[in-house]
C-alpha cells in the first residue's frame, strides 16, 4: 500500500514538471530582480597609484584620477570613506625601461572591508604607461618677478633660502632640467627691503621636488642714484663789511650734484648755494676768493665751477662820504 502511495506522490510531483520548473525559475528571477532593485550606486574618483620596483618611475602621462562605482545597499556603501578604496597598477615585475599595459586593481581598507553585498567597478579598466630609470639631482632656483618698484628705486641684490632644491623623476625628464623658477614675487610699489615666501614651480607632474617646495626670498632695495647739473646759479657774497663793496669778475656758476633720484629731481636751490666768504677782508684791493657750495646733506657735490673768483673790493659810497666829512 505504501509503495502505491509513493508512486502516486512521485507521479503527482512530476506531473507538469516543465511548468513547475519554469515557475521556480521565474520566482528566483523575481527575487533576484527585487534584491537588485534594492541596491544603489555611488560614484566618486580616487587618485591612481603606480607601484614599481623602486628603480623605475612613470615617464609618460597617465590618468591621475580613476572613476570608481560602488553598488550595494545604501546603508552600507555611503558610510564607506573614499580614502578606503585604493586603486593601483602593479608594475613591480618590470625591471627595464619601456611602455607597459596593466589592469587597474582595487584594494579595500578600513570602512570598505567586510561590506556585503559590495560591487566595485573602475573606469578605465586598464592603462598603458611608460617607465624610465629614476634619477635625482640638485638644481638652482631662479626668482620670477611681477610688477615694478616705486619710481626711483631699484632691486640691488637678493638672497634665497634654499638657493637650490633636489628634484626626482624619470631620467629623460630630469636630465633636461637645469633650473626651476619660483612663483611670482610681487614688486609693485615696494621701496624698501622685504622678505616673502613663495612656492617653487613644478610644471611637470612626473617630477617631484624634495623638501617643502617653498623658498624664502629676501630683496634689498635702494633709491636710484642720479647726477644732475644746476647752471646759472648766482654767486652770493657773504661776510663783507658794510664799508666795502665787492665786484666779482664772475657772478654765476654751476654745480653738479649726486643723490637719490626722487629727491634730486624735486630739489630746487633756494637762495645762493654758491658763495664767496669775504669776512676776513679789512681793506680795499683785489682778492682771489674760493667758492663755497652749500647743499642739503642728502646730496653730494661732484664738481662746481668756478672754484674761485677774482673779486675787487672797493670802499662803499657811505664810507667815501664819511671820509670827506672828516676831511
Amino acid at each position: 500500500m505504501s509503495s502505491v502511495n509513493g508512486r502516486k506522490f512521485f507521479e503527482k510531483a512530476v506531473e507538469n514538471w516543465p511548468a513547475k520548473v519554469l515557475s521556480v525559475a521565474l520566482a528566483l528571477v523575481l527575487f533576484v530582480f527585487h534584491e537588485m532593485s534594492m541596491l544603489e550606486d555611488r560614484f566618486f574618483s580616487v587618485p591612481l597609484k603606480i607601484e614599481t620596483n623602486g628603480n623605475l618611475v612613470p615617464s609618460s602621462s597617465y590618468p591621475r584620477m580613476i572613476r570608481v562605482s560602488l553598488r550595494g545597499e545604501a546603508n552600507s556603501i555611503y558610510p564607506i570613506l573614499e580614502d578606503d578604496i585604493e586603486v593601483y597598477v602593479d608594475l613591480t615585475k618590470y625591471n627595464d625601461p619601456g611602455f607597459y599595459k596593466a589592469p587597474i586593481q582595487i584594494r579595500k581598507k578600513g570602512t570598505a572591508v567586510g561590506v556585503d553585498p559590495l560591487e566595485i567597478n573602475v573606469d578605465p579598466l586598464e592603462i598603458a604607461v611608460g617607465l624610465d630609470q629614476k634619477l635625482s639631482k640638485y638644481v638652482p632656483l631662479t626668482p620670477s618677478f611681477r610688477g615694478y618698484l616705486e619710481t626711483g628705486y631699484e632691486l640691488v641684490s637678493y638672497t634665497m633660502d634654499p638657493s637650490q632644491v633636489e628634484i626626482e623623476g624619470p631620467q629623460g625628464i630630469i636630465n633636461g632640467i637645469t633650473e626651476l623658477p619660483t612663483d611670482y614675487i610681487e614688486l609693485n610699489g615696494r621701496h624698501e627691503n622685504f622678505t616673502t615666501t613663495v612656492r617653487v614651480l613644478n610644471r611637470d607632474p612626473l617630477m617631484m621636488i624634495r623638501g617643502s617646495g617653498t623658498v624664502e626670498f629676501r630683496g634689498f632695495i635702494q633709491e636710484l642714484i642720479m647726477l644732475k647739473n644746476f647752471d646759472n646759479l648766482l654767486i652770493g657774497i657773504t661776510g663783507l663789511n658794510d664799508k666795502f663793496l665787492a665786484s666779482p669778475e664772475v657772478s654765476v656758476g654751476s654745480v653738479r650734484l649726486e643723490g637719490g633720484q626722487n629727491r634730486l629731481e624735486d630739489y630746487i636751490p633756494w637762495g645762493a648755494i654758491m658763495t664767496l666768504d669775504c669776512a676776513n677782508i679789512d681793506e680795499p684791493g683785489t682778492y682771489s676768493i674760493p667758492v663755497q657750495v652749500t647743499v642739503p646733506p642728502l646730496f653730494t657735490v661732484v664738481r662746481y665751477d668756478p672754484q674761485e673768483v677774482i673779486v675787487e673790493i672797493i670802499p662803499s659810497e657811505h664810507e667815501d662820504d664819511h671820509e670827506e666829512d672828516q676831511g
